[in-house]
C-alpha cells in the first residue's frame, strides 16, 4: 500500500554486501552521528556490530573508538 513506512525507522538485517529488510520504514539512525540515513542512500554499515554510518568518515570513527576500547 501506498505510504506504508514513510517517515518511518525501518529495522533491518546487514549482511555483508545487502541488508534484510525486517520492518519497514524509510530510514535508519547513524550509530555515530544519530543523523537519519534515508535507505536510499544507505551505503556504509557494520555486519557483526550491526550498525549503519552516514558515511565513510562515521564508519572509520566508530572502528578507531572499538579499537580503543
Amino acid at each position: 500500500m501506498f505510504g506504508i513506512g514513510k517517515d518511518k525507522q525501518a529495522e533491518i538485517r546487514y549482511k555483508s554486501a545487502d541488508y534484510e529488510l525486517l520492518k519497514q520504514g524509510s530510514y535508519v539512525i547513524c550509530a555515530v552521528t544519530g543523523q537519519k540515513i534515508d535507505l536510499d542512500s544507505l551505503n556504509y554499515w557494520n555486519v557483526e556490530r550491526q550498525e549503519a554510518y552516514i558515511d565513510g568518515a562515521a564508519s572509520l570513527k566508530r572502528e578507531l573508538d572499538c579499537r580503543k576500547g
